[in-house]
């Protein structure tokens, strides 16, 4: 029988703690940002025009969002409660009442009675309450045909030996971006926010049992 070594045993114990460094998966889909069409990949000038619509940037307004490739500052103000209760009752109650035939009346009596009584009762309630806040870049990713912006974007802090990811996307109307070239994660269709860490909790528990072990199989 071939037996395992420490070495072997540490290697084993290894692998699903490498797991923990890698990036928690996501629920935003596709890529989250894009780079700037190149002017092969624009729709061809109209010769001899002045306006070129794959160019167009107004200049009596602010510096917005609206091509492939743009910058847009997303304000998260997400807030979400629910409350949740319940109740149910319910009761039952019987009686009997007889007399003993015979000999047995000597015995249990002349009357015998017998009751029955059964009450039920139960309470639940549950709430949740999520806020989120904070500002975060994103970047055009698609323009639709009816001009509204598909925009994806990821932030990365690492703290220490952890790294947080926040991540986002959606579709944007041009008309809800206000000055400063911000829009409210609320007024965001199909919005994707997520907040999520490399730094698994379970990362004790598993280190927890990894020196269990071995502190009962080395020799020190």
């Amino acid at each position: 029988m071939k037996l395992i070594t420490p070495v072997t045993a540490m290697l084993a114990l290894s692998l699903p703690l490498a797991g923990c460094g890698t990036a928690p998966t996501s629920i935003v889909q596709g890529a989250t940002t894009a780079r700037p069409l190149t002017q092969a990949q624009m729709a061809a000038p109209t010769s001899g025009a002045i306006f070129q619509v794959q160019n167009y940037r107004p200049h009596f307004e602010d510096r917005r969002a609206r091509l492939v490739g743009d910058v847009i500052n997303i304000v998260i103000t997400e807030k979400t409660s629910a409350v949740k209760s319940g109740a149910s009752a319910g009761g039952k109650s019987g009686s009997v009442n007889f007399k003993a035939p015979g000999q047995l009346a000597g015995t249990f009596g002349s009357q015998i009675t017998t009751s029955a009584d059964n009450k039920f009762a139960d309470n639940a309630s549950q709430s949740a309450s999520n806020t989120f806040t904070g500002t975060m870049g994103a970047t055009v990713v698609e323009v639709l045909p009816n001009g509204n912006l598909i925009v994806a974007g990821e932030k990365q802090i690492a703290l220490d030996k952890g790294v947080e990811y926040i991540r986002f996307s959606g579709m944007i109307n041009p008309d809800t971006i206000g000055t400063g070239n911000t829009v409210a994660s609320t007024a965001v269709a199909d919005a994707r926010v997520e907040y999520r860490t490399s730094a698994k909790i379970d990362r004790a528990e598993v280190n927890s049992m990894a020196a269990r072990f071995f502190l009962s199989v080395l020799p020190f």
